[in-house]
């Protein structure tokens, strides 16, 4: 007879899953999950779309089947219910200028898929989306300019247009601009010929929220970095907001001193190549919104190989997208592996040290280096230490008794006490082998 309802029990299954798997993970996974309704031998569960129901019961039937009763042999007491999605509000165009001061004729368009719901978080950007939210939910008030910079590919423009999207929705008088620096770059060369450089300034400068990808463009153009920094300089001293984007920091442009200053002014966001779990999730987000359907290992697959940025993930589900359709079938690794082949990426091998693996293993278990050394025996501590043994024993070529010095004196019997262990639970511990594949992956990236 239960002693506790399914309400309770669901909230200890949800604990017990926080303690074994990553932060990414549980994010994207379990956190989105909403309890409908709890009846008295059976709880439902309203999960956002089909592939967070698979992945629960591809991953986690078993410990669910270990928390709630048994409705049939093998099935838990549990139900999942898709989400119904949500009704998108027609695409309104951003308010536009008086007749006598319209935009520039290379305006750009904002994108209708870059918004803040159709962004997947990460322990790699997850810092940036929630300052792209603050600055479009109190614009000119948080943080100006907000400067965000990383590499190709990794959502700089999505979130620059997401805080487009959501000012115009929010904030509806405000008159919102969005540009690429080429594209200011061109409106001035046009308003420059025609002797309407007055009417662009007045444009420019009238504007509440200012918007411009690609600051990079503007290196080695010191007529167009003047104007720039003009209009800059004019918005900030107005309480106006800015969000600038880039692949590189404020200090490592070609730009002039002043213009630097006035960038660093406000917040400056790195956003970072997504972890696994990160790009699983934004593949099988994609994946839905395409009517494709990618089994939960194949995204592994996918998600492991290709590794440097979104943009290459899309292009990869394009084409696996369009060979199955085309050749009528199934996606498997063996197809993904002869149709992405060019894709596909190999990390390169580099030397593994005992102080390389701790890092990694304490990156992944939330821990600090220093504690993987101490003789702290909480088990916080203690299960992440036994894994880096398990790892320096399994990819270091060295004698047992100099690996285990290196774990804060440790003995050599103590290191291979956690080698046995940990190599009995990484058979049938799945979470286990996920994060003892992800420690290898960061090793050798």
């Amino acid at each position: 007879m239960l002693t506790k309802t399914p309400d309770e029990t669901w909230s200890q299954f949800l604990e017990f899953i926080e303690e074994r798997c990553s932060a990414a993970e549980f994010e994207n996974w379990f956190a989105p999950i909403r309890v409908l309704e709890t009846l008295s031998d059976e709880i439902r569960l309203e999960v956002p779309n089909i592939f967070v129901r698979e992945y629960i019961l591809d991953n986690y039937k078993k410990d669910l089947c270990a928390f709630f009763p048994l409705k049939s042999p093998g099935e838990p007491a549990v139900a999942f219910v898709v989400a119904e999605p949500k009704k998108k509000a027609n695409p309104v165009p951003i308010e536009r200028a008086a007749p006598s001061e319209e935009l520039p004729a290379n305006d750009l368009k904002l994108n209708h898929y870059y918004t803040f719901a159709n962004f997947i978080e990460g322990p790699a950007n997850q810092f940036v989306k929630s300052a792209a939210m603050g600055v479009a939910s109190r614009p000119g008030k948080s943080y100006n300019p907000l400067f965000i910079h990383g590499g190709v590919g990794l959502g700089k423009t999505h979130l620059l247009h997401a805080i487009g999207h959501y000012i115009h929705e929010h904030h509806k008088k405000l008159r919102v601009h969005c540009i690429t620096t080429e594209a200011f770059i061109n409106d001035l060369v046009d308003n420059l010929r025609n002797k309407s450089i007055d009417r662009m300034k007045r444009f420019y400068r009238s504007l509440d929220v200012l918007l411009v990808d690609d600051i990079q463009f503007l290196q080695n153009r010191l007529n167009f970095e003047e104007e720039f920094c003009n209009t800059f300089e004019s918005l900030i001293n107005q309480n106006k907001q800015i969000i600038i984007t880039s692949d590189k920091p404020p200090g490592q442009l070609k730009l002039s001193e002043r213009l630097i200053g006035r960038m660093e002014w406000g917040l400056v966001a790195h956003i970072g190549v997504p972890d696994l779990e990160t790009r699983v999730a934004i593949l099988q987000h994609k994946a839905e919104l395409k009517g494709f359907r990618i089994p939960q290992s194949v995204a592994f697959f996918i998600a492991e190989h290709i590794f440097n940025n979104v943009r290459q993930l899309e292009g990869a589900l394009n084409r696996l997208s369009a060979y199955c359709r085309l050749m009528g079938l199934d996606v498997t690794e063996e197809v993904v592996s002869t149709s992405l082949s060019e894709l596909l990426q190999q990390t390169p091998q580099k030397k593994i040290s005992v102080e390389t693996i701790l890092k990694s293993v304490a990156t992944i278990f939330g821990v600090r280096v220093s504690d993987l050394k101490s003789t702290s025996r909480s088990k916080d501590v203690a299960f992440p230490r036994q894994v880096a043994m398990y790892l320096a024993k399994e990819l270091i070529n060295e004698s047992l008794m100099r690996l285990s010095s290196s774990f804060g004196g440790k003995t050599h019997s103590t290191l291979l006490h956690a080698w046995k262990k940990i190599s009995g639970q990484v058979e049938k511990d799945e979470t286990l082998r996920r994060q003892i594949d992800m420690a290898k992956r960061n090793l050798e990236a």
